[in-house]
């Protein structure tokens, strides 16, 4: 058996791993026209910063090691600049000496990964101006930093990795402006999570220029001023681009693969292209979403990894699924964790379910074990009673969380399931009734209208109505005095079962206290007094003011 695989990064270089693992008899060629193979990506923001000092960290396998190790070639500066997929063959050109040559195949993978997005935008093309996307990229970008000490940097996207830039830079003691054309950070978020971050970044003295596109990089051949379509301008040293990445897919439409809806290559179950003996992997192949069932594209290494394996199996003979995803992602920015994964609420309304939505604050562990807050969004759908999405901001436990999350979403289990989930308990680890224990709980209790929750978009949308609702303020009368929910009357909780024998029990009612749990409690009040359309406001006052600050 003759395997050649085109890209040596995460998934190229599983796909070989795999295969000689199961196969010791295979010729497995690996083609890369890049000098780095099976390079961290993920770390370069960190390596910029000077947290990972080396690049050889980044870096930690070559040739040598994989043709000592598997007993396979990897041929880096070696560009595939044609196939033949008829006869069964590549052309290959080595980019140092420029000879070209042919080389035959049984099977062919195409893991040729994904490329930086470079805007078509005036000076893009200056020596002062950066992408973040290979090892290469990050050398000339430490070397720009450490050489020159810029005292400004514009950083055009506000992605993860446009994030994990801001962050190291500014800790190098560089100032920081971030540009996003759409209004808000982190795009895959929903606006009432991304705000959160938003709000962090702001008082790490990062300045946002949200909804914003750059028109033009002024300077003669060295960018000195970034200029919006606004008018607005800044004055700059360093620009880094991180708008996203595309598929490399021009080798694959060159032989009539088909391309999937999301714009990379479209694969079955067992990675099979429409192109006999041709199969995809990694960050040029679509996957597909364990929630909806339809194609997905999230380019990050843990996926490649995991497409990687399965493929190197399947080809020699094995029967190794890859499963889907749930397109999972965390970074961290000044110490604060974001996470998300599955739907999102906008993406689970366009696509029409029938949702349940919590904002769930609570500590990580014990406030006397030092405990700092974090807030879940959890979105489920009331027919299958299953998550459909999350998204959690908090400083500690957040990706404990998010991954217990992930291993429900991916067994199907229902909401109900997770307050009986046994998690590890003890004060330095947790609360005796964890966040998730407790997101399932409360979403449970909403979809049996026991205990309804109504976000704060939602209770907006009807104040502005004018509907004649009773809006209660449960806390003490100087938290509300500070900042209350608009229309609302102040009757703390304590006071609320004699105030109540003056209220509408069939009038709608809403009721909320800072993060929801005295809410709930207030609701329960309520019900239990005959109170007929009771709503605890998810996330509480606090949610609230973040939504009339930063929308939705």
């Amino acid at each position: 058996m003759k395997l050649v695989i085109i890209g040596s990064v995460a998934a190229g270089t599983s796909v070989a791993a795999k295969a000689r693992r199961n196969n010791e008899d295979a010729q497995i060629t690996i083609y890369d026209r890049d000098y780095d193979i099976s390079y961290s990506g993920c770390g370069i923001p960190y390596y910029v910063g000077g947290e990972v000092e080396s690049r050889d960290d980044l870096t930690p396998r070559d040739a040598a090691f994989f043709k000592k190790r598997y007993q396979l070639d990897v041929m880096t500066r070696h560009n595939v600049t044609a196939i033949d997929s008829g006869a069964k063959t590549i052309t290959v050109e080595n980019l140092e000496t420029g000879e070209t040559f042919t080389d035959s195949y049984d099977s062919l993978v195409l893991a040729t990964g994904a490329s930086s997005i470079i805007p078509p935008i005036p000076g893009v093309d200056s020596d002062n101006v950066f992408l973040i996307r290979n090892i290469q990229n990050a050398e000339a970008t430490r070397d720009f930093v450490d050489g020159t000490n810029p005292k400004h940097a514009t950083i055009i996207g506000a992605g993860f990795i446009g994030l994990e830039m801001a962050e190291q830079l500014k800790l190098r003691g560089i100032d920081v402006t971030v540009i996003e054309r759409i209004p808000q950070v982190m795009p895959p978020l929903d606006k009432d999570m991304a705000c959160r971050v938003e709000d962090h970044l702001e008082k790490n003295g990062i300045e946002l220029m949200l909804g914003e596109t750059v028109t033009e990089l002024v300077g003669d051949g060295h960018v000195e001023r970034v200029v919006t379509e606004s008018g607005k301008t800044i004055d700059t040293d360093l620009v880094i681009l991180s708008v996203g990445v595309r598929p490399n897919t021009d080798l694959a439409k060159s032989i009539g693969v088909t391309i999937g809806e999301t714009g990379a290559i479209a694969i079955n179950e067992r990675m099979e292209t429409n192109v006999k003996n041709v199969y995809a992997a990694g960050d040029v192949a679509e996957s597909f979403s364990l929630v909806t069932g339809k194609p997905i594209w999230r380019p990050l290494g843990s996926t490649a990894n995991k497409m990687g394996r399965a493929l190197g199996d399947l080809i020699t003979g094995g029967d190794l699924e890859h499963r889907g995803i749930l397109g999972t992602g965390i970074f961290k920015v000044f110490g604060l964790a974001v996470a998300q994964t599955g739907l999102s609420e906008r993406e689970a309304r366009e696509l029409g379910y029938d949702i349940e939505v919590l904002h769930n604050t609570k500590p990580d562990k014990p406030a006397y074990m030092g405990g700092k807050d974090m807030t879940i969004k959890a979105i489920g759908d009331r027919s299958s009673r299953q998550l459909l999405g999350v998204q959690i901001v908090g400083f500690d436990g957040v990706d404990k969380r998010i991954d217990v999350f992930v291993t429900a979403m991916t067994f199907k289990a229902k909401v109900d399931d997770l307050f009986h989930l046994d998690l590890a308990y003890a004060p330095p680890f947790s609360t005796t009734k964890d966040p998730v224990m407790y997101t399932g709980m409360v979403l449970a209790n909403s979809m049996d209208k026991a205990a309804r929750l109504i976000t704060p978009g939602d209770l907006q949308k009807r104040i502005d109505a004018g509907e004649d609702m009773q809006i209660i303020d449960t806390r003490k009368a100087s938290q509300f005095e500070k900042a209350c929910v608009d229309c609302a009357v102040n009757v703390p909780l304590g006071d609320l079962r004699a105030a109540a024998k003056d209220m509408d029990k069939d009038k709608p009612t809403v009721v909320y206290c800072n993060g929801g749990v005295t809410g709930n409690a207030a609701q329960n009040v309520l019900r239990n007094l005959g109170f007929t359309d009771v709503y605890n406001l998810s996330g509480g006052n606090k949610n609230y003011q973040l939504f009339k600050k930063y929308g939705n």
